[in-house]
């Protein structure tokens, strides 16, 4: 069960479809996990349904319909693409960047506990990434020079702030400063969307603080 939620808000901006990708991603996923949350979406759902029903339909004139008419005559229809097996516990919203299971994936070594396998890149520059961390691995400490969109898939880790479990959503800005700590009894895959690359605050580790910044606007 899910501790940590979407605000109020960014569920009503998800549920308007008002959300970038890479957060609506988060969200979708995180409804998956949460039934409080997919219950609040459901009566934001309803609520929108009942306003647009309220509305009177707009003519259109017939010069429109009839092109719209020919252009769907015209439509070549194809044969349906056979559908992937995808393990069941990916959620549905990021079973378009996955093939069949999290292996199958381009995984890039961080470091000696840490690999990131890169999904997309969404119009405002925010990249898409499943993160994965051994079990009792430690992330250096850091902050973020813009928000970073973290859930939880697998596993559970803990910062300074709390400890998170499968489906928790979390959100980190400039305010935060923290170093997480995966569990020691199973590995942890979280998906992340970042809007600027962390900011490494260790004495030793800052000097790498050029390097991150090259990697998240190489994509």
């Amino acid at each position: 069960m899910a501790n940590y939620h979407p605000t109020p808000e960014m569920l009503t901006d998800f549920s308007a479809g008002n959300l970038q990708l890479g957060h609506a991603l988060c969200v979708s996923a995180h409804v998956e996990h949460c039934d409080e949350c997919k219950t609040n979406l459901q009566r934001l759902n309803s609520i929108a349904t009942n306003l647009f029903d309220g509305l009177e339909p707009a003519s259109l004139p017939d010069t429109l319909k009839n092109a719209v008419f020919s252009k769907l005559d015209d439509e070549h229809i194809e044969e349906p693409v056979r559908e992937k097996t995808v393990s069941s516990h990916i959620p549905r919203a990021l079973q378009q960047f996955i093939s069949e299971s999290y292996e199958t994936l381009s995984w890039k070594k961080v470091s000696s506990m840490i690999q990131q396998a890169h999904l997309s890149t969404d119009v405002s520059g925010s990249k898409v990434s499943l993160m994965r961390i051994q079990a009792g691995g430690k992330v250096p400490m850091h902050t973020h020079s813009g928000e970073e969109y973290t859930l939880l898939l697998e596993g559970s880790f803990s910062d300074e702030s709390g400890l998170y479990n499968v489906g928790d959503f979390l959100v980190r800005d400039e305010r935060h400063k923290h170093r997480p700590v995966v569990t020691k009894d199973r590995e942890c895959i979280c998906l992340t969307v970042t809007d600027a690359p962390v900011t490494l605050t260790g004495f030793f580790t800052r000097w790498f603080n050029p390097l991150l910044r090259r990697g998240h606007f190489s994509h």
